[in-house]
């Protein structure tokens, strides 16, 4: 028997999900406490794992690309970009210039969608209440839009390899300008609810930092990376779909922390409005689709296309051995790669700060596990 006991410990390993809410999907973390004091964490992932990747490789390039849109079912339409991008790569082919406003219009709105849905379910986990019916009520206006463009309101399927499918609906671009002219008084009120709260400032101050060489070392994208003053958006770096057109700002902050990074997405959203003002007015007239075979049969070769999507750097790579079917695809998933600094942004932190840095990751399992 050893001498001390397990009440004389100081030390404890507590397991928080993979039921917990505050965990935003069956994640597992085990975390080894001193109290209320977090001295380490352990991720445990796979509980959603569905084999999206090997599933590629038995389905043609075409029926492959719904499956996509279930990774991070928040962001559908930016899966789907990110994949027909790759694909289109391989065959040399470019989406028309109306198919290319279209797809930003959609990808623009799609990333507000996601964002609201982060900023109701952060601020349910610190505590406030009234923003999630505030964020759910604007991103419904978003979702009846993909609704009325392609039938779907979560996995939206918008995009095929080489343009679109769908021709815009009758009222498209009203619906757009509609629901920008709505939408910024509404961030306004958001903010006018949590920037300046001292409740909502005392929680996300100063927790979860993460500089600019973490984020570096971690492979860390998106607003994350952004929050510690990094510069770095590939709508700006890598321009994609004609982003180079549009006239838009990238958001960053300094200090790297869970305030910094609800700041930027705040940010992020009115440049999205911004962008998608500037597109609605400018799709030209044209075809939807490029010169595309009815079967798809990319030359033997491999290509890696990577996208902005709304929680970080997307990618597929795609490798082609000149038949109808992928002989591998890979994707790099933003989610799967931030949460690798979980670790630590909350080392030497509280119990309570797990649930806010968990929330400001913006992580989806279903991109995690694949």
């Amino acid at each position: 028997m050893p001498d001390s006991t397990f009440l004389d410990s100081t030390e404890l390993v507590l397991n928080m999900g993979p039921q917990h809410p505050s965990t935003h999907g069956v994640l597992r973390v085990i975390l080894k406490l001193d109290g209320e004091k977090v001295l380490g964490t352990e991720c445990v992932i796979g509980y959603l794992h569905r084999g999206v990747e090997k599933i590629a490789e038995n389905r043609t390039y075409a029926q492959f690309n719904p499956y996509v849109d279930r990774m991070d079912y928040v962001a559908a339409i930016s899966n789907g970009l990110g994949y027909c991008l790759a694909v289109e790569k391989m065959l040399n082919v470019e989406a028309p210039p109306r198919a290319q406003a279209i797809r930003v219009i959609l990808t623009e709105l799609n990333r507000i969608a996601s964002h609201l849905l982060w900023l109701g379910t952060h601020a349910l986990d610190i505590g406030a209440i009234t923003p999630v019916f505030y964020c759910l009520r604007e991103r419904e206006e978003a979702l009846k839009i993909f609704e009325k463009y392609c039938g779907a309101r979560l996995t939206t399927h918008a995009f095929r390899i080489g343009g679109l499918l769908y021709e815009t609906y009758d009222g498209f671009e009203q619906d757009i300008r509609d629901f920008c002219a709505m939408f910024v008084p509404h961030v306004d009120e958001y903010e006018e609810l949590l920037t300046n709260n001292r409740i909502w400032i005392g929680r996300l101050k100063d927790v979860g930092i993460l500089n600019a060489d973490e984020c570096k070392e971690f492979g860390v994208t998106g607003p994350v990376l952004r929050a510690a003053g990094v510069k770095w958006d590939l709508r700006k770096a890598q321009p994609y779909s004609g982003y180079e057109k549009y006239d838009f700002e990238i958001p960053t902050r300094q200090n790297g922390d869970t305030y910094d990074r609800y700041i930027v997405r705040m940010q992020e959203m009115r440049q999205s409005v911004r962008i998608m003002q500037q597109a609605v007015e400018a799709i030209p007239e044209g075809p939807i689709m490029g010169k595309v075979g009815k079967v798809i049969k990319p030359p033997v070769g491999e290509a890696y296309v990577s996208i902005e999507a709304p929680k970080g750097e997307l990618g597929y790579y795609v490798v082609s051995d000149g038949s109808t079917q992928p002989y591998r695809v890979r994707v790099r998933p933003p989610c799967f790669v931030n949460l690798q600094a979980l670790d630590r942004m909350i080392r030497g932190g509280l119990v309570a700060d797990v649930v806010a840095v968990i929330g400001t990751l913006d992580i989806v399992l279903g991109e995690i596990d694949r």
